[in-house]
């Protein structure tokens, strides 16, 4: 049995792994018990990055160069998710048209807001930590996220009747793994911020909870845009939480 760590990291991050022959969807399903452990690695990739660059670079660019390091190491994979699913969400009228939108690959004035707003948060609270010599607390936020996404499977239904990159995982998560992945990111989230990383996990919970009800709501169910858009809202949520905290 292959073991889906590199299906994970590839699918979710740029860094390289070598093909290890063809994905199944059952492969797809089983990845999503690595989602926090990926998101684990990419905290530790965004601390050293941010310590190294707090030295060099005043606080102003050391936020502005970790934020494209985000990016750049996630392939804007689920920005692309967010701004479809706000465009989706702002201009069609019906579930189907909010869907027809979404899988519109044009930006939409919607989702360019969106983009905007979360990536100037972001900005501003890399700032506030930088500022205040904590770039230890950049490890916690990719590894709540990337549970909130494993967390979303398994409480919505897929919406897009065509199927779609998400549906492998949506109809393939199972309690188990569900389970696997919520220990992972406890452990990985008290070792990143002690009990405060703990007490984060419960808004992150809660707004993942909203979101399965409100994509139920509009769209009939989730998509992969939806989940996307679900990991940025909740790095965003956790950063912000960090800054409040620190």
């Amino acid at each position: 049995m292959k073991c889906p760590l590199p299906l994970a990291l590839t699918f979710l991050t740029v860094f390289p792994w070598p093909s290890n022959g063809e994905v199944t969807s059952e492969d797809l399903a089983r990845s999503l018990f690595w989602f926090p452990w990926v998101g684990a690695l990419l905290g530790l990739v965004y601390w050293l990055a941010g310590a190294g660059l707090s030295h060099y670079f005043p606080p102003t660019a050391a936020a502005a160069l970790l934020l494209a390091l985000t990016v750049l190491l996630t392939r804007g994979l689920h920005l692309d998710g967010l701004a479809d699913t706000v465009d989706g969400l702002g201009g069609g009228r019906t579930p189907e048209a909010r869907l027809a939108i979404m899988k519109d690959s044009r930006l939409g004035a919607f989702g360019a807001i969106s983009l905007v707003l979360v990536l100037l948060l972001k900005y501003t609270f890399f700032l506030v930590l930088f500022e205040r010599g904590l770039a230890r607390d950049l490890v916690l936020f990719p590894i709540i996220s990337r549970w909130g996404i494993v967390v979303l499977t398994g409480l919505a239904p897929y919406a897009r009747p065509g199927g779609g990159l998400g549906q492998a995982m949506t109809e393939g998560a199972k309690t188990g793994l569900i389970t696997g992945s919520t220990l992972a990111a406890f452990l990985f989230s008290f070792l990143a911020g002690g009990y405060t990383g703990l007490i984060s996990m419960v808004p992150a919970a809660v707004g993942v909870w909203g979101a399965s009800r409100y994509f139920r709501r509009r769209l009939g169910g989730v998509t992969g845009d939806v989940y996307g858009a679900v990991n940025e809202i909740l790095e965003t949520l956790i950063l912000g939480l960090t800054v409040l905290w620190g």
